[in-house]
């Protein structure tokens, strides 16, 4: 009972795997990002949802070690990096899926999940890729993410947008990402392909990954998301668990509750089809609950 206890302790004061402390990053005199925090632990997925041009792309770049942060701190495992180059995080398990992944349409789906770290065999100058091992270790590691293909030959041109996703997350996952930082997966998928990438989101965060998920679309992040980062012109609109904020009023602080009223009142003023458009819009907003400042629970 006392070691268990312990565990306990030990476990609920482990450092989070990422923390960024009033995190900002200035361009010149140009203020891209500005005191912005956030914590990514096992087993967790933390949504930064923000439009374009909110600082969502500036905040990647920092975790993933492509630029460094002008202010706060940035720690992993609880120590304070810099890091210079996004190899140096890699090595510390930080991993990146961009938008428009790392692959190359022509190639099996084997040889993409090696890119750039295919296994050899032999010795010196004689050596040779070790195919068996990389086709067998290719379908086992998919297949662990719950994704069963018939043959890891074909190029990974023919699969779907959400199926290429979760090949990229599966690679990830296998070359020793700790935490997993999804660069809009959804953006350009439909209905259905969203949902089975939402599906290897959750399967990574049950295999205690940290995952990073940058979304403009709260209906994707709400059912997967423990904790959300909401981002407006580079600064912080809010940080809340999923106790703390609904989906309604997620959205509500998303779509901008004044920025919306702001553009009722101007499509009013234009008279014609510009007013019947204002009135539709305020009927929309009225029935998702949107005000200029939406209320958040304690």
């Amino acid at each position: 009972m006392t070691t268990t206890t312990a565990e306990s302790t030990a476990e609920r004061t482990k450092a989070p795997l990422v923390r960024l402390t009033d995190a900002g990053k200035n361009y010149g005199n140009i203020i891209a990002l500005q005191g912005v925090t956030l914590e990514v632990s096992g087993g967790e997925v933390t949504c930064v949802l923000g439009d374009n041009g909110a600082g969502k792309s500036t905040l990647i770049k920092i975790i993933a070690g492509l630029h460094q942060h002008s202010e706060g701190s940035y720690e992993v495992d609880g120590q304070n990096v810099h890091f210079g180059s996004p190899r140096e995080a890699l090595d510390r398990g930080i991993a990146t899926v961009y938008q428009d992944l790392a692959v190359v349409p022509l190639m099996p789906v084997w040889r993409n999940f090696f890119l750039g770290n295919e296994v050899r065999k032999g010795i010196g100058p004689v050596s040779l890729m070790d195919v068996a091992f990389m086709k067998k270790t290719t379908k086992k590691e998919l297949s662990d993410m719950g994704i069963d293909l018939r043959d890891v030959d074909q190029p990974i041109g023919t699969l779907s947008g959400g199926e290429r996703q979760c090949v990229a997350i599966a690679r990830a996952v296998y070359f020793g990402a700790k935490v997993l930082i999804l660069d809009e997966p959804t953006a350009a998928l439909g209905v259905k392909q969203s949902g089975v990438v939402l599906k290897y989101i959750l399967q990574a965060k049950e295999r205690g990954l940290g995952v990073i998920f940058i979304t403009h679309n709260p209906h994707h992040a709400y059912p997967v998301g423990d904790r959300f980062l909401l981002l407006k012109r580079g600064r912080s609109l809010g940080y809340y668990s999923k106790g703390e904020v609904s989906r309604d009023e997620l959205t509500a602080l998303m779509a901008g509750g004044a920025e919306l009223e702001e553009l009722h009142h101007e499509l009013e003023a234009g008279g014609g089809v510009a007013a019947e458009a204002a009135h539709m819009l305020e009927e929309e907003v009225k029935e998702l609950g949107i005000t200029a400042t939406p209320e958040v629970r304690p």
